[in-house]
């Protein structure tokens, strides 16, 4: 235990599985007798907790590692601490070239920042990345707004995708044991959450390493049972085949919302045999096809890559064509990035950046049209809106989610008509739609007063109930 009251600050950068991970230290910073502070300036120790998927992302990690630095010198910073996937994968680069980082960190090694604030670590801490898989007795101190987490179902990845180095660098998959899984889920239930994001590199292919083997459909039966939790929703759905169990969630449970995140990545069958995806246009075209006739309320979000190497304008042609009769709800493009240990590195016919970009802005044209109609549709229906809070441009309205918005990555809506409290579950006719907002007015009468949050074993969560204002780069 520290001496005096010390301070942290954290910076998350990347995916919601690294919130995760960045949440569990932030609990176990809390054990060691740590305060979290907002303002980097104020802080004794900073963490940064990095991306290194791609180029953009590892440069996003330099420049904050760099900018926090400053505060070596100008603030009371006294310990500069760098985890995660940039730290896992360049170790020595990173010691070697920026001797303002005190402690670096791995992808797995988030409990050693114990030692790290004892001050028994050395400089150096990176592990294997396949040696740590989070468990519900972890202390987490959560940073999400609005009765809403995120729930880490597995860690690692057992595909092969050409463009990918996620294998390397969290190791292969690792499921959590169901018992585990469904203890955390108690855990954020009793401290208040009422909306759980399930969430993994591959979840479609949660369980299948466990024995006895589980899959992921009788997983969120169960967690669709915990009481106090009313939306479950699934992100990083790989584009198999869906299972009637899924479907049936998705399609009749009133806890699942009908919000299918599965990145498709391509849609032309050269291209996806180029970045090893295991099939083609057509299962696409079959689940896409399904989803809409067997729920007719889904929403769809999903991700494109332009600009992978052996990518014709032909194929880019066949991308468009299926943006464009998918009719996605949520979309994201990126631009390949060239990792030079991935196996799409060393395949002939790169595309130039300048071309990857015209494509990209090209999709993104196409897909905002759509984006924009499928809103639009909206306006006039009552839906059920979780509140997060206040806005971030202005204090006095508030915001929430549909179950059509997924927490950070989609739109909200500004809520009028009448007083709404934080994690409230209010019914809000919709009255405009802009390119990725909605306004609605809320139309029901105010709940009762929900009981206080009560004594949760979730560690780290402040008795108050609040959580820690986060900052994090996407």
């Amino acid at each position: 235990m520290p001496r005096r009251a010390s301070t942290i600050h954290f910076v998350s950068l990347g995916c919601p599985k690294n919130r995760v991970d960045t949440e569990v230290m932030l609990g176990l910073a809390e054990q060691c007798g740590y305060r979290h502070v907002a303002d980097p300036t104020d802080a004794d120790v900073i963490v940064v907790n990095t991306c290194g998927f791609v180029e953009s992302a590892r440069q996003e990690s330099i420049d904050t590692i760099l900018e926090l630095a400053q505060h070596r010198t100008t603030g009371k910073c006294r310990k500069l601490v760098v985890t995660g996937c940039l730290s896992q994968r360049y170790p020595a680069e990173l010691a070697a070239d920026l001797p303002e980082v005190d402690h670096l960190l791995g992808s797995s090694d988030m409990l050693r920042l114990r030692e790290v604030l004892a001050g028994t670590a050395p400089r150096v801490a990176v592990g294997d990345p396949a040696s740590w898989l989070i468990r519900a007795s972890d202390p987490r101190r959560l940073s999400t707004r609005g009765a809403s987490a995120y729930v880490k179902l597995a860690e690692g990845c057992d595909r092969k995708c050409a463009f990918c180095v996620i294998p390397s660098l969290r190791g292969r998959q690792r499921s959590r044991a169901p018992d585990d899984l469904l203890a955390e889920v108690h855990q954020l239930a009793r401290a208040g959450v009422r909306e759980v994001n399930l969430v993994a590199q591959d979840t479609v292919a949660y369980g299948r390493d466990l024995a006895p083997r589980q899959d992921l459909p009788s997983l969120v039966a169960r967690i669709a049972e915990v009481p106090g939790i009313d939306w479950i929703r699934l992100h990083y759905l790989y584009p198999d085949a869906l299972t009637k169990g899924l479907l049936s969630l998705f399609a009749e449970h009133p806890r699942v919302v009908p919000y299918v995140d599965m990145p498709l990545q391509h849609a032309a069958d050269a291209m996806l045999r180029r970045m090893r995806r295991g099939h083609g246009r057509a299962r696409l075209r079959r689940i896409i096809e399904t989803l809409r006739e067997r729920i007719p309320e889904v929403v769809i979000r999903t991700a494109f890559i332009v600009g992978h190497p052996g990518e014709t304008e032909a194929e880019f042609d066949e991308l468009r064509a299926f943006v464009a009769w998918a009719k996605l709800d949520r979309v994201g493009v990126f631009r390949y990035s060239n990792e030079l240990d991935a196996p799409s590195s060393r395949l002939p016919d790169q595309v130039p950046a300048k071309v990857a970009e015209r494509r990209a802005r090209q999709l993104m044209k196409l897909q905002c049209s759509v984006s924009r109609r499928r809103l639009r549709a909206l306006v006039g229906r009552e839906l059920d809106v979780l509140v997060e809070g206040p806005s971030e441009e202005h204090e006095l309205v508030m915001v929430g989610r549909y179950y059509g918005q997924a927490p950070e990555v989609d739109g909200c809506v500004y809520l009028s008509g009448a007083e709404v409290r934080s994690g409230e579950i209010r019914r809000v006719r919709i009255t405009k739609a802009a390119d990725y907002d909605l306004l609605g007015e809320v139309i029901d009468d105010p709940p009762p007063l929900r009981s206080e949050p009560m004594p949760s074993t979730l560690a780290g969560w402040s008795k108050e109930g609040r959580r820690v204002t986060l900052r994090t780069v996407f």
